[in-house]
């Protein structure tokens, strides 16, 4: 009797979590597009509790516990920018550029998944000519691999005692952040972003966009043991009626060592953009966003081509 009992509660609780879980998997299905990629990202940080309450949430709500949501996970509320929320974007969007094969997007694949949850490993090596395809990430020496079973691209985690990468992702946050606080010193502290612009002209060729970024201005991120940035630049050129003459768009990865870094803190990253342009005068809007931090400048120029 006392077994029946305990079954009956048994399959009555089991009863009640699938009905709670089937009217949440309903509610997420009904959440707006913006709110259902949102509610997809956030799922290696946002807890059972959390997914209930935004789910149940009146829609009017939902912005508001976005904010709440992000606020909690500030690791320091003094400064203007809410480091973990970059940083959790940040890996996210890096999953998305380089993990790219089986249908899915980067950040929900394996690899995407331990990338965003541990960072970045010490270490990648890859057997691209191996049957099949294989790669091991180290995390200090501790190994984590994927393989691309049916050469699709999507390199699936072999099964891992991944609960040992909560050490070792806890000892490589501590070490990137002595990282960032060394990198912090080489710049003097953060400057605002900034960078200079000029046009130049060699009688010989076209004339030509001159920019230079000050490194010491350029905020960087660790990427397996490098130091790198995307700087995304887009120009406008108009001619004197102020129509759009002329447009460019181009990403430029900076990337360098520390002790490079270290050797540039008194230089400039330069970039050179030959401009297409007959004689008249000219106006330009330039934009450069530092994608680390999504720092972004925007500035204009006049100028007459003889």
């Amino acid at each position: 009797m006392k077994n029946k009992t305990l079954s009956s509660i048994f399959f009555f609780s089991l009863s009640l979590l699938l009905l709670s879980s089937c009217r949440l998997y309903n509610l997420e299905k009904k959440l707006e597009p913006h709110n259902r990629e949102w509610f997809s990202k956030v799922r290696f940080t946002i807890t059972s509790e959390e997914k209930k309450l935004f789910l149940e949430l009146p829609s009017s709500e939902r912005e508001k516990f976005k904010e709440e949501f992000w606020k909690k996970r500030d690791p320091d509320p003094e400064t203007e920018e809410n480091e973990f929320k970059i940083e959790y974007y940040s890996r996210i969007d890096y999953a998305n550029r380089h993990f790219i094969g089986g249908g899915r997007a980067g950040y929900l694949q394996d690899r995407g998944r331990i990338y965003i949850l541990f960072g970045p490993p010490t270490q990648i090596l890859r057997y691209a000519g191996r049957t099949p395809p294989y790669e091991v990430w180290l995390y200090g020496t501790f190994p984590v691999t994927f393989i691309n079973r049916y050469s699709s691209g999507n390199y699936e985690l072999e099964t891992t005692n991944i609960a040992v990468l909560n050490e070792i992702g806890s000892a490589l946050a501590t070490r990137r952040k002595r990282q960032e606080k060394q990198i912090a010193q080489y710049q003097g502290g953060k400057e605002a972003f900034d960078f200079n612009v000029k046009i130049e002209k060699d009688t010989a060729k076209e004339p030509f966009l001159a920019i230079e970024l000050p490194y010491q201005k350029i905020w960087f991120k660790e990427e397996e043991n490098l130091l790198e940035t995307t700087l995304e630049l887009s120009l406008e050129v108009f001619d004197s009626n102020q129509d759009i003459f002329w447009q460019f768009q181009k990403n430029y990865l900076v990337s360098l060592t520390e002790k490079e870094l270290q050797d540039k803190m008194n230089k400039s990253y330069s970039i050179k953009i030959s401009l297409p342009l007959k004689k008249g005068n000219y106006s330009l809007l330039l934009e450069i966003i530092n994608k680390t931090g999504d720092e972004k400048l925007q500035k204009t120029l006049t100028f007459n081509i003889r």
